[in-house]
């Protein structure tokens, strides 16, 4: 199936009752992954807001928030009194300091804490997740699925992923494989395909 035809899915994947009560995937987390060449980056933006459009004229019912987490990392930055400082020493010391200085406050954790007090997800009927690609090596997706479970409570997520993802492992970029914390083993996603 196509780009197109697998966008064109979407929305009525999304609405349908039963995926969002959850049904049929047993005790399993709502995660949901939709994946794509990173080269039709812009196509899939442009169809998520013609998406979130559709929400609030036909589906107004609904409570859906779409989150790009570069911006939700820039916002995080900005309350912590980080970004100014980050972007600093982008320039003085280069983008390899910065990123070592920001791996302890971008942590999975820490982004997941602040998605839960600014956006409140488990009050949500949906989450949408973009922007995974703009963040790298920031933040990797793979941590932030490991934990965000935690916040989630019934509500899915569905996260738009410019790569591929087979059910088991993530490649961004459809080159990068996700690495695991742990030596020796692969990295585990509660996650669902959402349109095949």
């Amino acid at each position: 199936m196509d780009l197109t035809d697998r966008l064109n899915r979407i929305l009525e994947r999304v609405t349908d009752p039963a995926f969002l009560s959850s049904q049929g995937i047993g005790n399993e987390i709502a995660c949901y992954i939709f994946d794509y060449p990173a080269e039709e980056e812009l196509r899939v933006r442009e169809h998520i807001q013609m998406m979130m459009s559709r929400f609030s004229t036909h589906h107004s019912q609904l409570r859906v928030s779409e989150l790009n987490l570069f911006e939700v990392a820039l916002a995080y930055l900005e309350k912590r009194g980080l970004l100014k400082r980050a972007l600093e020493m982008q320039q003085s010391k280069g983008e390899t300091a910065m990123l070592k200085a920001l791996k302890g406050p971008m942590s999975a954790e820490r982004i997941r804490d602040f998605i839960a007090s600014e956006y409140q997800p488990a009050d949500l009927d949906l989450l949408i997740l973009s922007g995974v690609g703009s963040l790298w090596p920031m933040l990797r997706i793979h941590g932030l699925l490991n934990c965000l479970h935690t916040i989630m409570e019934q509500t899915p997520v569905v996260i738009f992923y410019p790569g591929i993802f087979d059910g088991t492992t993530l490649r961004l970029f459809g080159q990068l494989e996700a690495g695991s914390s742990q030596p020796g083993q692969k990295p585990y996603y509660r996650a669902f395909t959402l349109v095949s």
